[in-house]
């Protein structure tokens, strides 16, 4: 679950009904930000975006989109282009990360679930992290990360893990068959 769902999170909880609470605070936890969050006011140069937000793929001078693989991104807003034709907007909830933002947010996924072990689950190390080489997006809200499960291959974009909808990586040739998903981030 690593990531976020973005403002999606809401709707999948609601779906969920029984275990709202046990996933609520997993998605609030890992949304890119955790529990220290950021203002909405400053520069985001570590590539965090705030907490319920997510930024446009337009918007270029942002570090979480500035610092991603050039193909990465060029795959990402070339399946926008065709989900918006079918009334999908993709947004991004989390890019390109700085490796003291991904410390951060693993130790806070390891003060939530007390282990570093059970923590890896959902946030990888600054040394394993896709999203600190740039090389990993997270895409928002669920209509949209749906929507991209169900056509990234079409641009080489594959979901990486079982328990992350939101994750996505640039691994197979544009309509190439994606690898199968693992679990978790934990590997």
């Amino acid at each position: 679950m690593r990531e976020r769902v973005g403002g999606g999170r809401r709707a999948l909880v609601a779906v969920v009904g029984v275990v709202a609470v046990a996933l609520t605070g997993c998605a609030a936890g890992f949304s890119g930000k955790g529990a220290a969050g950021h203002s909405a006011g400053r520069a985001e140069e570590d590539g965090s975006i705030p907490d319920n937000t997510s930024i446009a793929l337009t918007e270029t001078g942002h570090a979480a989109l500035r610092k991603l693989d050039p193909a990465l991104l060029a795959a990402v807003r070339a399946a926008a282009v065709d989900a918006g034709a079918a009334g999908i907007e993709l947004r991004v909830t989390s890019g390109w990360r700085s490796k003291a933002y991904q410390q951060r947010l693993l130790d806070e996924a390891v003060a939530r679930f007390g282990s570093v072990e059970e923590a890896r689950r959902f946030v990888s190390t600054p040394e394993t992290s896709e999203h600190v080489v740039g090389k990993a997006i997270d895409i928002g809200p669920t209509d949209a990360a749906d929507w991209l499960t169900r056509h990234g291959a079409d641009y080489g974009l594959c979901q990486t893990y079982a328990n992350e909808m939101w994750h996505f990586e640039l691994l197979t040739t544009p309509g190439g068959l994606c690898p199968l998903q693992r679990n978790d981030a934990s590997g």
